[in-house]
């Protein structure tokens, strides 16, 4: 009796939790919104990956809105924000910061003077622009939460979530983002054009000479706390199973491999990517007042998860086949449970 006097409470915890997180959520949602027009999917995205413990990569044309975006949500939090204006000749030690020789009383000394990359929110803007040499100082913090320089560990502070921004189009001069960078993306979210009334509604929050004012909702404590209470989303063996067949499918001449991803994969999705799929689907749960992740929440966030993880082959290149065509490919031909 004690036992179970002990579980309904810790149950009942989490329940007032969860229902204090969608409250929470939402209205970072509406403080977003101040700012940004439309672009529902692309907000949920960042939040699932803030929420989540995660990184995210933003990729549209110039002009739609993804620094904005970054710089909104920055203001929805009581986190610390910078932004990193990568550039050809951006060097590491311009983001993780430098030792330096400072006079003293006592003579001279070496002192660490900390880079951008010491924040909470970490704006990476452009972030193929840079050489690989500096992209690669991102690696270590996104993956550790630390920053080593002179051999000296530095850690950062939680919440750490850097989110990127690249242009798909102006690819002269760019550096494209290498496979160990890109599978240190929680997700990769594809930015599109506003719509008829949304373009009609910024320009009349843009041209009229007003801005908005955004209140913050959530410091470093909250979020910590909600990604934890992700964490304890209960996935039952079989929805598991169904998110480790799902990446599988997308190892080429695999056990679980379909003809689609057989023919035009070069590589498939790292375990990052099971891990991501079931982090997302527990933050899904959450938000649709449910106790267990389910199939169709796997299934939601299959291609922000999955499309940067996975390389075309050339064949693919030639016929003009995307991964975001092969990834649904494997989301409708999947069989869900492997136990019918």
């Amino acid at each position: 009796m004690r036992n179970a006097s002990v579980v309904f409470q810790v149950m009942t915890e989490i329940e007032v939790q969860a229902k204090a997180f969608r409250a929470d959520y939402a209205r970072t949602r509406v403080e977003i919104a101040k700012a940004i027009v439309g672009h529902e999917q692309i907000v949920d995205g960042v939040l699932t990956c803030l929420f989540a413990g995660g990184h995210c990569l933003l990729e549209g044309v110039p002009g739609l809105g993804k620094t904005l975006l970054i710089r909104s949500l920055s203001q929805a939090l009581d986190l610390k924000f910078s932004r990193v204006q990568f550039t050809p000749d951006l060097m590491p030690a311009d983001v993780t910061g430098t030792t330096i020789v400072v006079e003293t009383e006592h003579g001279r000394d070496f002192q660490f003077r900390k880079g951008p990359i010491f924040a909470q929110i970490v704006l990476a803007d452009e972030i193929n622009r840079a050489t690989p040499k500096t992209q690669s100082s991102l690696l270590e913090a996104m993956q550790e939460r630390s920053v080593t320089v002179g051999g000296v560990s530095h850690q950062l502070e939680r919440p750490f979530f850097v989110m990127a921004t690249q242009n798909p189009i102006e690819q002269e001069g760019t550096y494209p983002l290498p496979e160990a960078q890109l599978d240190r993306f929680f997700f990769k979210l594809i930015v599109g054009y506003s719509n008829r009334n949304e373009l009609s509604a910024i320009l009349d929050r843009t041209t009229t000479g007003t801005e908005p004012q955004l209140s913050r909702v959530l410091d470093a404590a909250g979020i910590i706390a909600y990604q934890k209470l992700v964490r304890q989303v209960v996935i039952a063996p079989h929805v598991q199973d169904y998110a480790v067949r799902l990446v599988l499918a997308t190892h080429p001449q695999g056990q679980f491999a379909t003809p689609m991803a057989n023919q035009f994969l070069r590589f498939g999705a790292s375990p990052r990517a099971a891990q991501t799929l079931v982090l997302a689907a527990k933050v899904s749960a959450l938000l649709g007042e449910r106790s267990a992740v389910s199939f169709d929440d796997i299934k939601a966030h299959a291609l922000p998860a999955l499309r940067h993880r996975i390389l075309l082959n050339f064949e693919a290149e030639a016929e003009g086949r995307t991964t975001d065509e092969i990834i649904q490919n494997i989301v409708d031909t999947l069989v869900t449970d492997a136990r019918a």
